[in-house]
């Protein structure tokens, strides 16, 4: 090691750290680089490891093959990803070798791997609802994500709603989902599928708003009068997706993250806009959906019965809760009973 580092502790870099990230990463971003490096931290105590200085590849390659024991590939390099930029913060305040950061080895990730771990997360969807909220209010854009996001249906649920399945009653609100396979809406699991969902309030007034004022007056090929529609009636299930894929596009809220130009960039032509590497599909918010909902410290059974979903899999393919998130929601479980 050199001689010009100066001693560092890991939970001293990791709160310098943060400090010095706080003025420009929003609040989730920062929650999430604090809980990823507080693992690093922990890591470093069970290996004895008080001085940052002592740090060598070998280490960090240890590290990474404990992380891996507890978490998929996708997670694994997210996570390392931060770590690599915390160990470039360090080596500018002459905690570790320069250098260090390339050590942290980042594991491929195919791309339909990626995209099977994908989801709408909490900051992002509640800055998305705001800005639909404010610039397109109860259009059939902002009906869509915040139908998907409330209640975390499936696509081909949202898609059968017809208008008589609304029932709008203020704060008792609800959507009636049902099996219409004779008349080209059937759901995935068939009449086990079909069930009432209870909407808040405000998701109910987003509803009443859009159906007087842009809901066309039309019936589908069945004469059903679809909830969701255009002037040809029902809204098929690539023009739903065309919809989520165009509205979850980055440059909706912010600049492009792929520094393309926004004028010209082809992703915002239709047809193209699944084409956008960090746009969304209907099914990665409803895995968003399901993540907020646990987390939000919805009791299992209840998010498995509104959205239509087995324990097992919800546990195996939507719940993207850390084991230590689940743990202290237990916790906090317990704590409340007073046992």
């Amino acid at each position: 090691m050199g001689n010009d580092l100066e001693s560092l502790a890991p939970q001293e870099a990791v709160d310098l750290y943060m400090d010095h990230r706080e003025p420009e990463l929003s609040e989730k971003t920062l929650e999430n680089h604090r809980y990823r490096l507080k693992m690093f931290v922990e890591w470093c105590e069970r290996e004895s490891i008080y001085n940052l200085n002592d740090l060598s590849g070998r280490d960090l390659h240890r590290y990474r093959v404990w992380r891996h024991k507890d978490i998929n590939t996708v997670t694994l390099r997210g996570q390392l990803a931060t770590l690599r930029v915390f160990l470039e913060f360090c080596a500018d305040i002459d905690g570790v070798e320069p250098g260090l950061r390339e050590k942290v080895k980042l594991p491929n990730v195919e791309p339909d791997e990626e995209a099977r771990d994908r989801l709408l997360d909490d900051d992002r969807a509640a800055k998305l609802l705001q800005y639909l909220e404010t610039y397109r209010r109860a259009s059939r854009e902002h009906v869509i994500i915040a139908v998907l996001w409330h209640t975390g249906i499936r696509l081909g649920s949202l898609r059968a709603l017809d208008l008589d399945d609304y029932e709008s009653d203020g704060d008792e609100s609800s959507i009636w989902i049902r099996h219409r396979p004779e008349s080209g809406t059937p759901l995935k699991n068939g009449n086990a599928a079909e069930r009432p969902i209870s909407l808040d309030e405000k998701y109910a007034d987003i509803l009443d708003d859009y159906i007087r004022l842009h809901r066309p007056n039309v019936e589908d090929d069945y004469g059903r009068r679809p909830l969701l529609a255009s002037e040809q009636g029902r809204l098929s299930d690539t023009q739903i997706r065309a919809d989520v894929y165009q509205v979850t596009q980055p440059c909706v809220l912010s600049d492009c993250p792929h520094d393309r130009d926004i004028e010209s960039c082809e992703y915002r032509s239709y047809g193209h806009y699944s084409e956008c590497p960090s746009s969304l599909s209907p099914h990665s918010i409803r895995r968003g959906s399901l993540t907020h909902q646990l987390r939000e410290g919805v009791p299992e059974e209840i998010v498995s019965g509104r959205c239509n979903v087995s324990r097992d899999v919800l546990d195996q393919h939507y719940d993207r809760r850390t084991d230590r998130e689940k743990m202290e929601q237990r916790r906090e479980f317990i704590e409340k009973l007073d046992l």
